[in-house]
């Protein structure tokens, strides 16, 4: 029998024995300890952010997936919504912007003025223009023409686009009549009436839509006295058998329906009325100077190129006092008149005017007279007229 203890156990040998004493210290060593006081601060603050993180998520992400409540672990990047939304974000932002490029080249192929008056600051004028308000009455023939305007041709929009008349007044409107008052034993009431037939007859004869159009002026012919036979026999000669020497545009403005058409409703108008003793007691003469400017577009389907015919008109009307003067109840007595026309065919004579088109050939003589600006209202017709057929420096 071997040596054993006395419980009958096996003796452990040296080399066992100090294997269990390293793995006893081994345990020791890696066995829970204490956490210290500084790192349970870090890990309070930690939890704390994590909570505040939380919170911040759920009030961002109020309609997204998930709950709201359960945060990403700490520093491990965005929540997948935050990532998902973000780039979602990016997409439509890229797609927008890609969108309003598309867009603003197009415009720009289109209307490529837009961005040269962009550059070349015409845009601002453009609209320091068009900010400006309409000019007041004019009270007396102006010294100068007016002042130059950007050269922008006119559109279906805006058909008095580059022109000075957009500041004038529209139609009816711009022919104003003079306070009435007591003339050359002309008394106000009967001064006050003629001024009133006087502005009748000009809105008949250059703006009524009817003689526009190239028909018979009734309305204005109407208010010219029947004493005048000789006149009125002429006018009937103009109308009927127009010619180079019987004008009828001398005294109504026509247009051909077939040829052209209105580019809008309106008509701008400039000018003053005066009030002048007549040559003997018992009248009063009537003289007034107005320019009317008509933007137009030719009359077949689908047409859009705008021009303008601009017709000056210088007139005289007597009032006399029916008890002096034999004279028609509500009727005037036409005295001279003369008239300048800007953008119609020079050798036509029709009875119409004919405006010319860029978009298309001359029809006419080409003007080869001195250059003359139909705004001008400094100088009498008369006067300022020029041999031939002269040029309109602007339209």
């Amino acid at each position: 029998m071997g040596d054993n203890t006395a419980d009958d156990r096996p003796a452990v040998s040296d080399e066992e024995w100090a294997r269990f004493l390293q793995q006893a210290e081994a345990d020791i060593s890696t066995a829970p300890k204490e956490p210290s006081a500084r790192a349970r601060e870090v890990t309070a603050r930690l939890r704390r952010e994590e909570e505040q993180r939380a919170r911040a998520a759920k009030k961002r992400w109020r309609k997204g997936g998930g709950r709201p409540g359960d945060p990403p672990g700490w520093r491990t990047g965005p929540a997948w919504q935050e990532a998902e939304g973000r780039g979602r974000g990016r997409r439509r932002l890229k797609a927008g912007l890609a969108i309003a490029g598309i867009a603003a080249l197009a415009l720009v192929a289109l209307r490529p003025e837009l961005l040269i008056d962009r550059l070349t600051g015409k845009a601002e004028q453009r609209g320091a223009e068009a900010s400006r308000g309409p000019l007041p009455a004019e009270t007396a023939r102006p010294s100068t023409a007016p002042s130059g305007t950007l050269p922008d041709r006119p559109t279906l929009r805006e058909p008095f686009r580059g022109s000075p008349a957009a500041q004038w007044a529209d139609g009816a409107a711009g022919i104003e009549v003079p306070q009435a008052r007591a003339l050359n034993g002309v008394s106000t009431e009967q001064v006050a009436e003629g001024l009133a037939r006087t502005k009748r007859f000009l809105v008949a004869a250059n703006l009524d839509p009817a003689t526009l159009r190239g028909e018979r002026p009734r309305a204005a012919l109407g208010l010219i006295d029947p004493a005048q036979d000789e006149l009125l026999a002429l006018v009937e000669r103009t109308l009927g058998q127009p010619g180079r020497d019987s004008d009828p545009l001398q005294l109504f403005t026509r247009f051909q329906a077939a040829e052209v058409r209105p580019a809008g409703d309106v008509v701008k108008v400039r000018g003053r009325m005066e009030l002048e003793p007549g040559d003997e007691p018992g009248l009063v003469d009537v003289v007034v100077d107005y320019t009317f400017v008509y933007p137009v577009v030719e009359a077949a389907a689908g047409a859009e190129e705008v021009t303008r015919s601009i017709v000056r008109r210088q007139m005289e009307f007597t009032i006399a006092d029916p008890v002096r003067w034999r004279v028609r109840p509500g009727t005037l007595q036409l005295g001279p008149y003369a008239y300048d026309v800007a953008n119609s065919s020079c050798d036509r004579w029709d009875g119409y005017l004919h405006p010319e088109f860029s978009g298309r050939p001359s029809s006419g003589t080409t003007p080869s007279g001195p250059p003359q600006d139909p705004y001008d209202r400094s100088k009498d017709i008369r006067s300022g007229q020029a041999e031939g057929c002269a040029t309109a420096s602007r339209l």
